[in-house]
């Protein structure tokens, strides 16, 4: 195989994975790792992608690089609604008690079938939430008791931020939180881009008496510019394709249990 069409083939995979691996790429197709190096090198000068450790991720995900929440809702929404559905299997039957939804795409998916989870397994539940697009689905919910946590929205995720809002979190202690994350490391743990969003999610993990963690296959071995949790901080990672490699490993060894869609 020539090497543009490698070059082209790499970019077929990140589109579809969101992420190429070094080691992966070389069994794919035959060759060594030198080679791939080489490859991805081509590829950044080139400005298709970015290289990390171990592999590359799309160019447009660098540390700092975070998309509107409309944006997100669009992207991926199958298995997002998949890895939603299977988040929600955390509620049993009879459940009376609380949750806390982050805000994202991921969790918007939990919001819009919260309701019909509830009604399955004959549950309530009291539900915070500082995202201004979550509420309205939620404050729809007969078996929902809403609040909603206040202060500075931010325009990108439509989410309350600041000292008020992680105050107000940290006075809470609901049974379930259900987390996002833009990326999902195996040294560096959980991250996001923007600093103030990282205080309310660390706030969240914090308060919660079992943080569920909810991140499509794209989010692996990314790391964002903010730290906002260790992998040892959660409790079960839901997500559409089992991780692999230094992530399996990590997660296993922080004693995370991972859900797979």
């Amino acid at each position: 195989m020539y090497a543009t069409e490698r070059h082209e083939l790499i970019g077929q995979v990140l589109t579809a994975e969101g992420r190429v691996g070094v080691h992966d790429l070389a069994a794919r197709f035959d060759v060594t790792t030198e080679t791939v190096r080489r490859d991805l090198d081509v590829l950044e000068r080139a400005g298709r992608l970015r290289r990390v450790h171990g592999g590359a991720v799309p160019i447009e995900r660098g540390s700092t690089v975070e998309t509107t929440i409309t944006e997100r809702i669009r992207r991926h929404a199958r298995e997002k609604s998949a890895i939603a559905a299977r988040a929600l299997e955390a509620i049993d039957e009879g459940f009376r008690g609380s949750l806390f939804l982050d805000a994202g795409s991921t969790t918007a998916a939990i919001a819009e079938q919260l309701a019909a989870r509830l009604l399955t397994v004959h549950a309530t539940a009291a539900v915070v939430t500082h995202s201004l697009t979550l509420a309205p689905a939620l404050a729809a919910v007969n078996e929902v008791t809403l609040t909603v946590v206040g202060g500075r929205v931010r325009r990108d995720t439509a989410a309350a931020v600041g000292a008020s809002t992680v105050r107000a979190i940290e006075a809470l202690r609901p049974d379930i939180v259900f987390v996002g994350a833009n990326g999902v490391s195996s040294s560096f743990g959980l991250s996001t881009p923007d600093p103030e969003e990282a205080a309310v999610k660390e706030a969240i993990v914090h308060a919660a008496r079992r943080v569920i963690v909810v991140a499509d296959a794209g989010k692996f071995e990314a790391e964002s510019l903010v730290r906002f949790a260790a992998l040892d901080d959660i409790d079960v990672l839901v997500t559409d394709t089992a991780p692999t490699g230094d992530l399996a490993v990590a997660l296993e060894s922080a004693d995370v249990e991972v859900w797979v869609a």
